[in-house]
């Protein structure tokens, strides 16, 4: 059969594969246009393969938060390059996999993420999709990670997504009062705290909510620092003491000098903000994601 050019162009803007793929895909399937597609996927699994094991530290954060600010995700999705990340084949791909994890909540892990027909073409699987994007655009593309926060009680759930898709953070302030929860000063705080995340890079809300192993391997570290010293165990215990202290500003929410005014830590910040607005303020929990950083 005769490989004419509206062929090759045809499945050409359907697979985004090259002329040449797609001339051997419909010579080697006699011209039958769905057979050419799927030679060209099981191609694209071959091309996927060899890139898989690259690295890919760029790519893009991207987040919803509802509009009652009743639930939020975030999502990281890497890929090599930041030309690739941005392509508009890439930046499509990100905003229709965070449109899926905003419509279909049960979702809870990546692996379950790519098991899910994909949301605008549902006759394949996310991972066919990814799949389909890496052969197309050349590099290794992963669906890093993503959480979801989501409230019950009265309080806000606040997005701020940095300029240039690299850092993203949601975070869930709840407010002892539904009407204090609506006010523009309880909604100004918490934007506030969503930059103090973004800037200040806290891992934890607190110290009591630092796993019990990450606080020894700390303690361990200091110890170890001055084990050499001439002091008594109890002013190396103090040292030790003052060391997390100063660990605690840097990895705490609450114990955080607050980025528009360093006098005041985040902690007397909410507890002034919960006496001038009548009710107990509470950071429950905020997920801040950078570009190829670690958890």
């Amino acid at each position: 059969m005769t490989i004419t050019t509206d062929m090759i162009k045809r499945l050409r803007e359907e697979t985004g594969a090259g002329v040449l793929e797609c001339k051997k895909a419909l010579e080697a399937s006699n011209g039958d246009f769905d057979k050419a597609i799927l030679f060209l996927r099981e191609r694209g699994l071959a091309t996927a393969a060899k890139k898989a094991g690259r690295e890919a530290n760029d790519g893009l954060v991207s987040l919803h938060v509802d509009a009652q600010g009743r639930w939020g995700v975030i999502l990281e999705v890497n890929c090599e390059t930041d030309f690739v990340a941005r392509t508009e084949d890439f930046r499509a791909f990100a905003k229709a996999l965070l449109q899926q994890l905003c419509d279909e909540p049960a979702i809870s892990d990546v692996a379950t993420l790519l098991e899910r027909p994909f949301a605008p073409d549902p006759s394949v699987t996310v991972g066919q999709q990814l799949t389909a994007l890496v052969a197309k655009l050349g590099e290794n593309i992963i669906i890093r990670r993503f959480a979801r926060l989501q409230r019950d009680g009265s309080g806000w759930i606040e997005g701020y997504l940095h300029p240039g898709d690299r850092i993203g953070v949601i975070l869930h302030v709840s407010a002892g009062d539904a009407h204090v929860a609506e006010s523009a000063a309880f909604r100004e705080l918490v934007h506030d705290l969503a930059l103090q995340v973004a800037a200040a890079a806290p891992k934890y809300v607190a110290p009591t909510d630092i796993p019990s192993a990450v606080l020894e391997a700390e303690r361990a570290l200091y110890r170890a620092q001055i084990a050499d010293e001439p002091k008594p165990e109890a002013i190396k215990e103090r040292i030790i003491a003052g060391k997390l202290d100063k660990w605690y500003e840097a990895v705490c929410l609450l114990r955080q000098p607050f980025i528009r005014d360093d006098a005041l830590r985040i902690a007397d910040l909410l507890e002034q903000k919960s006496k001038q607005l009548g009710t107990p303020l509470t950071v429950e929990r905020f997920v801040r994601y950078e570009l190829g950083a670690g958890e």
